[in-house]
C-alpha cells in the first residue's frame, strides 16, 4: 500500500481537471437508495453471465453490490467462498476467532473470548472500514458478507462508498485529504485487534492510493478506544468533520437489512450495524463474514473510466 498519489491520477490534490472529470463521472446517475444496489441470483455458485454483469455493474459504480438468492437459509459456506472466488476474491484474512476456513460466523456467542468483542453481540457497532488494526502490507480490501439467518429486529447495516466519503470531504477542504493521507495521521496502538487477536501498532493513513489496483483505499474507524490520531488541530479539525458527516443524514448513505439468502460483496466499503435482537423460538442471526486482501476484480481506477 503506497499513499503516493502519481502525476495525472484523480487523486492527485494537484490536478483539480482530472479530480473534476472523475467526480462528475463518478456521481452521474449514483443510485439514490439501497433498493438499486440489489441483484436477484439464483445460485450465488454459479453465476449466469447476466447475474455477474449485473453484480459488476453496480460494484464498478459504488464500490458494493448486495445480492438476493434463491437459496434461502441454506447453510452451505461454498456460498460465500465460490462466489468471492468469481469476483477475484481469493486471499482470505483468517482473522481470529475465524472459523477454520478462514470464514467467519458472526452470531451472538456467549463462549470464550467471544462476549467480549462486540461482533459476536448484538450491540450496535460504529462506523469503520474492516481491519483497520491490519498494518499497512495487510490491508483489507474486499469484504463479503452472506446472511443465513437475519435477527428478529434490527441488525441493518449503513453502506458508505469510501470514494463518496472521498469526495464530500475534498469539495469540503482539500486540506482534508492531504490530512487523512498523511502516513503517521491514525494508529491503532498494540494490543488487540477488534476480535481479540494480538496485533502490533498499525499506523498509516485514511486514504491511499494502491498502485496495484489503481485505486483509492480507505482504513477508519469511528472508536474513540485504544485510537491515537496526529496531535494537531487540522488533524482534529479533519476527524470531527469526519465524524459528523457520517452521523449526518448524509447523501449516497445506504440502509439495508441483510435477509436469508442476501449478501454483500464490496471493496471494504464504511459500514456500520445497529443492535438487534435474536427471533423467539427460532435461530439466532447468524451472517458469514469473509475478509480478502484481494480487491474485486475489475474495479480499479482505469477499469471502470479508460477514457481517464
Amino acid at each position: 500500500m503506497n499513499a503516493a498519489v502519481l502525476p495525472g491520477s484523480p487523486f492527485d490534490l494537484d490536478n483539480d481537471a482530472a479530480y473534476r472529470r472523475w467526480r462528475d463521472a463518478k456521481l452521474a446517475d449514483y443510485p439514490q437508495q439501497a433498493a438499486q444496489l440489489i441483484v436477484e441470483v439464483r445460485d450465488p455458485r454459479a453465476l449466469s453471465d447476466a447475474e455477474y454483469a449485473a453484480l459488476q455493474q453496480r460494484l464498478q459504480k459504488t464500490n458494493m453490490v448486495i445480492y438476493a438468492a434463491a437459496t434461502g437459509d441454506d447453510p452451505d459456506k461454498a456460498i460465500p467462498r465460490e462466489l468471492g472466488r468469481r469476483f477475484g476474491l481469493v486471499r482470505l484474512d483468517s482473522n481470529y476467532l475465524a472459523d477454520d476456513d478462514g470464514i467467519t460466523s458472526l452470531t451472538v456467542n456467549p463462549e470464550g473470548e467471544h462476549p467480549n468483542y462486540i461482533p459476536y453481540t448484538n450491540k450496535p457497532i460504529k462506523w469503520h472500514t474492516d481491519g483497520y488494526y491490519n498494518t499497512p502490507e495487510k490491508q483489507i480490501r474486499g469484504l463479503l458478507l452472506h446472511c443465513v439467518h437475519s435477527a428478529g429486529a434490527g441488525g441493518d447495516n449503513g453502506l458508505i462508498d469510501p470514494e463518496i466519503a472521498y469526495i464530500l470531504l475534498r469539495d469540503e477542504n482539500p486540506d482534508f485529504i492531504r490530512v487523512l493521507m498523511r502516513p503517521d495521521v491514525m494508529t491503532i496502538p498494540p494490543g488487540k485487534d477488534g476480535e481479540g487477536g494480538e496485533r502490533d501498532a498499525a499506523t498509516g493513513p485514511v486514504f491511499s492510493h494502491d498502485a496495484a489496483s489503481d485505486s483509492l483505499h480507505m482504513r477508519y474507524t469511528a472508536r474513540k478506544r485504544n485510537i491515537e490520531w496526529s496531535q494537531d488541530s487540522m488533524t482534529r479539525d479533519t476527524v470531527a468533520f469526519l465524524e459528523q458527516l457520517l452521523d449526518s443524514n448524509m447523501p449516497y448513505c445506504f440502509r439495508a437489512r441483510l435477509e436469508p439468502g442476501m449478501g454483500l460483496i464490496c471493496n471494504n466499503v464504511l459500514h456500520d450495524r445497529t443492535g438487534f435482537t435474536d427471533p423467539a423460538g427460532s435461530a439466532p442471526r447468524l451472517l458469514y463474514r469473509a475478509r480478502y486482501f484481494d480487491r474485486v476484480a475489475g474495479t480499479g481506477l482505469h477499469q471502470v473510466y479508460p477514457w481517464l
